[in-house]
């Protein structure tokens, strides 16, 4: 009977799972739909209907309101579906940080075209806006640029947590061999035997990455024979003869 019960409660699951898209597409259209009443109403198009210009106000007010609901519950659950999409691909945190980036740029469109449907004049809110953007991206330009590189680091996938990897790079001081033990958002995490190395993923994305090489047993490098000059190296030359002496 238990058993029954939750196979019941994973199928509920599993539909429940299954709508959630079509529930935020519902909410997406309607979103539209209100947006483009309350447009056309705003104007005083007598197109809808004929009425007074006050019944016009009320309409085009209560159809911004309910852009506002519509849309935001479409980018919530968008955002949602877009991180559980990519949570088996990309990991859990990179799945987070899409479906962030997801949610800011929708609750940013969102609060935009409402206050458009509300009659605000929003030229200097964009222009204000994309000068914070631009100055946020300047001083946080390594930062992004660290987790950008995680992004392409997680698509492309050079390697994979447990490979066995060296990293060669003139800004890491020379070869890094290791164990990858982590790919976080703006950092890589290698165990090198000595002790766990967190690199940044530009750095890790600049540097050559390939697998460690075989030992050929005891670690040296095979002897050099050597033609008794020193600085040179070779087959064995003649015997020289020795200069002349007193007789």
């Amino acid at each position: 009977m238990q058993e029954r019960q939750i196979d019941v409660s994973a199928q509920v699951e599993r539909v429940k799972r299954q709508t959630r898209p079509w529930k935020s597409i519902i909410a997406l259209v309607l979103a539209i739909a209100a947006a483009v009443i309350s447009h056309v109403a705003r104007r005083k198009s007598h197109a809808l209907f004929s009425a007074p210009d006050l019944t016009y106000e009320i309409v085009a007010a209560g159809t911004a309101v309910l852009f506002l609901i519509f849309a935001s519950m479409a980018t919530y659950g968008l955002a949602r579906q877009a991180g559980q999409l990519l949570e088996p691909r990309v990991g859990i945190a990179y799945a987070a940080i899409v479906r962030y980036a997801v949610l800011i740029v929708g609750a940013f469109t969102t609060l935009l075209i409402t206050l458009v449907l509300f009659g605000v004049p929003v030229s200097q809110l964009v222009l204000g806006g994309a000068l914070t953007t631009i100055v946020v991206s300047i001083a946080a330009q390594q930062a992004l640029g660290n987790v950008f590189a995680g992004l392409v680091l997680m698509l492309a996938r050079p390697f994979k947590v447990g490979d066995a990897i060296r990293l060669r790079a003139g800004a890491l001081g020379g070869p890094v061999d290791g164990r990858v033990t982590d790919i976080g958002i703006t950092y890589v995490r290698v165990n090198t035997g000595g002790g766990v190395l967190s690199i940044p993923n530009s750095q890790v994305l600049n540097a050559v990455v390939g697998p460690i090489p075989p030992d050929n047993g005891n670690g040296a490098q095979g002897p050099a024979v050597g033609d008794g000059k020193p600085g040179r190296s070779g087959p064995p030359g003649p015997p020289q003869p020795s200069p002349p002496g007193p007789a």
